[in-house]
């Protein structure tokens, strides 16, 4: 059922980690900020209910609880947990999406409200990476073009600038969409990040190899 709803959502357009215990949520949350946790109350150790209560009580993020029990004292339980909205089992596809989407608009108003909202605006050593266009403008204002991988990939660096991260880091914070889980692909696609990157021998480094660890993303990222 994860495999198939984290399909499901990166088919609509989301960035997706799937995490099988509390212990993979953990870990994922702290690698990369999420916007939305969709969390099952059926797991393994630790219950979804648990885990609502102590992620409500470290961040804000919008949860949705999804559940078999569809009893109002469970959903009562949910909420008042700090759960933002209640999915029982079955449910439709186009239901989960729309409920999803109507949490994030949500959070959105609110963290505007609040003046909290994060600059779409990504910037080191003079380029500008956009993610809300999905695009990535030179030091000279011009566009680079980047498929899909590749900006996953940047935005990944982006976010966690002057810190070594392994292959399997990347791959997971890429969400996928490198085209195939191993090693070398990660390797190829640093390379060709790296020709848009620093296309002259003596563009400043952007990406290092730390041998025997991983990758590095050397500059500074600012936000606006």
């Amino acid at each position: 059922m994860r495999t198939l709803i984290a399909k499901f959502l990166r088919q609509n357009g989301f960035r997706v980690t799937g995490a099988r215990n509390g212990a993979e949520m953990w870990d994922t949350i702290s690698l990369a900020p999420v916007d939305l946790v969709l969390l099952d109350v059926m797991l393994p150790g630790q219950s979804g209910l648990d885990l609502c209560r102590m992620l409500r009580a470290r961040s804000e993020v919008p949860i949705i609880m999804v559940t078999a029990h569809g009893e109002e004292a469970d959903r009562v339980v949910g909420l008042e947990l700090g759960a933002d909205d209640y999915l029982p089992k079955p449910f439709g596809r186009p239901e989960l999406l729309a409920r999803i989407r109507a949490v994030l608009r949500r959070a959105q108003v609110g963290a505007a409200r609040s003046g909290l909202v994060t600059g779409d605006r990504m910037m080191f050593e003079n380029w500008v990476l956009d993610t809300r266009r999905r695009e990535l403008a030179a030091p000279d204002g011009s566009a680079v073009d980047l498929s899909s991988g590749e900006y996953d990939l940047l935005l990944a660096f982006c976010e966690h600038p002057q810190r070594v991260l392994t292959r399997d880091q990347l791959l997971d914070l890429a969400r996928n969409r490198i085209s195939e889980s191993i090693d070398r692909s990660v390797d190829v696609m640093v390379s060709r990040l790296r020709r848009k990157l620093e296309p002259l021998p003596d563009s400043p480094a952007i990406i290092k190899t730390i041998r025997g660890a991983g990758y590095m993303f050397v500059p500074a990222v600012t936000r606006q």
